[in-house]
């Protein structure tokens, strides 16, 4: 059964946690007291990256500030393996009292796409969007591709398409990359597998790669240098260090791809917790340190968002996601 057919994932929270206040009897007085006092205890997040990657500095960088909100200690809990399904299962064994939540990516979703978990998308629940960073298309310095009408006519020409530098096979930007060529008039392209953006950088540097999609931060130092040309931005707005760079949507192109964080918890949390992890999760992100954090990478304050507009954005992503591993074979 589609997912639409299903009732929505808030409505069905709104739902248990109207049961838990009918099966609560006589103790508001206690309840409204431990309502008041969330947290109560150490809060954990759960990651599926090692230290120093994207994830986990997103995570940091949150916590800095979210420790003083919730007045509440916070630890990092790795848990690294299967791109995010190993997070994901110690996150399901966990109490559903709020103090455990997740930080996903795009990767967690694919998992449930693929059903290697017995998690269904209905049962996750967003609380806060961290980061929408946005992609461009990068080519080497000396390439004679230096606007989109060249990328696709160059495409075009080139038996099989260019060669795209991508982390493995139905990955993000493996998908994002479909989506965007799809909608580019078709294009074809080969990607070349790399086990991180870092190698993809340093072979499309080297000239070995004809292109690539990367976050504007992972390759700012050879836009800067020159050593790689950004010929156009994959976002709703133009990258504010890049200015002169257009979007493929001021082209026509109705292609957006950026690597997306954001926390998350299971269904079954009392409808009061979820809300005050929400807020407390966008008072610390709203936060002139995190805020900070979020320029350096090329990214706007527009990438925190509440979860009306995260739960939405991550339907969204399993839609587009779906119907892209399927279209590639791997559904």
């Amino acid at each position: 059964m589609d997912k639409y057919n299903k009732p929505d994932r808030r409505t069905l929270l709104k739902g248990a946690a109207a049961f838990g206040g009918v099966a609560m009897s006589s103790s508001l007085a206690g309840a409204a007291f431990a309502q008041e006092d969330f947290p109560f205890q150490t809060m954990r997040v759960v990651t599926h990256a090692g230290a120093g990657g994207g994830t986990d500095i997103t995570t940091r960088m949150m916590m800095l500030r979210a420790r003083r909100v919730f007045k509440q200690d916070m630890t990092v809990v790795s848990k690294r393996g299967g791109s995010g399904s190993a997070a994901l299962m110690y996150l399901n064994s966990q109490p559903r009292d709020g103090h455990t939540f997740l930080t996903i990516t795009q990767s967690h979703i694919f998992q449930i796409i693929q059903k290697k978990i017995p998690i269904t998308i209905d049962q996750l629940v967003g609380l806060a969007r961290a980061t929408d960073d946005p992609t461009v298309v990068a080519v080497p310095a000396n390439s004679p591709i230096n606007s989109l009408e060249d990328l696709i006519r160059a495409s075009k020409e080139k038996s099989g398409g260019l060669k795209w530098g991508t982390t493995f096979a139905g990955g993000a930007d493996h998908v994002g990359l479909h989506n965007f060529a799809k909608k580019a008039e078709g294009i074809e392209y080969t990607i070349v597998p790399f086990e991180g953006g870092g190698d993809i950088v340093t072979s499309l540097v080297g000239g070995n790669m004809d292109a690539a999609i990367l976050n504007y931060a992972e390759g700012e130092s050879q836009f800067l240098s020159g050593d790689l040309k950004p010929v156009v931005t994959l976002a709703g707005e133009r990258i504010g260090s890049i200015p002169d760079v257009m979007t493929a949507m001021e082209q026509g192109i109705d292609a957006k791809v950026s690597t997306v964080r954001g926390f998350a918890v299971l269904s079954g949390i009392k409808e009061d917790r979820m809300e005050s992890l929400e807020q407390g999760l966008l008072k610390a992100m709203q936060h002139p340190v995190y805020q900070a954090y979020l320029a350096s990478g090329g990214m706007t304050g527009s990438s925190v968002v509440g979860m009306d507009g995260w739960n939405d954005h991550i339907d969204r992503i399993f839609v587009d996601s779906q119907t892209a591993l399927k279209e590639l074979g791997l559904l």
